[in-house]
């Protein structure tokens, strides 16, 4: 088993644990369930001297780096590229600048100076402004932003503005299938991709098959459907041709591969498809069930029938902070806002 301490793309305070099995996959809910109903009860402890042994890689960031430098083209470099890259105080802060000035680039660095605190704080991909600044400051062709344990990517494009998960899904997949190497047929991503993502991948005829939100559900359609590529548009990427789980900065350099060899600004590139209005908005609350409410399933509702046929709805608990997350898309930007204002407000009342 691998154990890992991470609080994801939040504050330190947020640290929580991930398993990974023998296989390097992370476990099944299943497997995780039967594990905290074994810690509830009382276990026989082996001794301290029965634990087993203990070792520190000390070379495992240069084994990193050398790993993740394979994923791209033994013919490709960086050499004119200027790249600001977040490492949010977090797992990356070391290794992905690294990585990225041995293959040539003139690398930017910021949140690359954590002290057990800092991690994902005003700095990573879920806090875009001090990377946006530094690009348009510095005249960067591109920006890699990353969170806190290094397993989303965010891009900022030299004009400073955001690219999010689904525009570098899109541009992965499309140039895996123009190589024959995508396997499945398409992609896998969760109910929060843009309807914009589905509608360009059909256009190339290659499908999206959703999933609820979560890489580990991510993780098991492409097992089951044979995908190779998945993630989700918070920026959550999963090659399995280059790990068993997400990893960003394999996911930055299949990018910045991809710009280098397209001699495009990273504004047109990125930019692959239109997408349609979406809004998301969160719900703080301390306790209870929000969305067992009467007065807000009534509001949620009406809302589904009003989108039907036009958008979609996506209503859910976050996994790891206590809010309500309420999302809406449909070709009518205006009707997008009104559902979501609406459901919002339901939500907070019943709070």
């Amino acid at each position: 088993m691998g154990v890992m301490i991470s609080a994801s793309h939040n504050p330190f305070a947020d640290n929580g644990i991930k398993l990974f099995g023998p296989d390097g996959f992370k476990l099944s809910d299943e497997a995780e369930l039967a594990i905290e109903a074994a810690i509830a009860v009382d276990q026989p402890l082996a001794d301290a001297a029965d634990i087993g042994r203990a070792r520190r890689i000390d070379d495992a960031r240069g084994r990193y780096i050398h790993a993740v430098k394979q994923s791209v083209a033994s013919d490709v470099r960086f050499d004119d590229l200027k790249v600001v890259v977040d490492c949010a105080n977090g797992a990356a802060y070391q290794v992905a600048p690294s990585a990225i000035w041995e293959l040539g680039a003139e690398v930017v660095t910021l949140g690359v100076s954590p002290n057990g605190l800092n991690i994902n704080d005003g700095v990573g991909s879920t806090s875009l402004d001090a990377i946006k600044a530094k690009v348009v400051e510095t005249g960067a062709h591109i920006g890699i932003a990353l969170d806190g344990d290094a397993d989303r990517l965010i891009v900022v494009d030299e004009k400073g503005q955001t690219v999010d998960g689904d525009q570098i899904m899109a541009l992965i997949a499309l140039r895996m299938a123009e190589r024959g190497s995508l396997r499945g047929g398409g992609l896998v991503a969760t109910v929060m991709s843009n309807l914009g993502l589905e509608r360009h991948l059909g256009a190339h005829g290659l499908t999206l098959e959703r999933t609820a939100v979560g890489d580990r559900y991510v993780l098991e359609r492409m097992k089951q459907g044979g995908f190779n590529v998945g993630g989700e548009q918070s920026g959550h990427m999963i090659l399995l041709d280059h790990g068993t789980t997400g990893d960003g900065t394999v996911a930055a350099l299949r990018v910045l591969a991809s710009l280098v060899r397209s001699g495009k600004p990273a504004s047109e590139l990125l930019h692959q498809f239109d997408p349609v209005p979406q809004l998301l908005k969160n719900v703080r609350y301390e306790k209870g069930a929000p969305l067992d409410a009467d007065s807000v399933k009534a509001v949620i509702a009406e809302a589904e029938a009003e989108l039907a046929g036009k958008g979609r709805l996506v209503i859910r608990k976050s996994g790891t902070e206590p809010l309500i997350r309420v999302m809406a898309e449909g070709d009518d930007g205006q009707q997008v806002e009104r559902v979501v204002e609406r459901i919002c407000d339901a939500v907070q009342a019943a709070v």
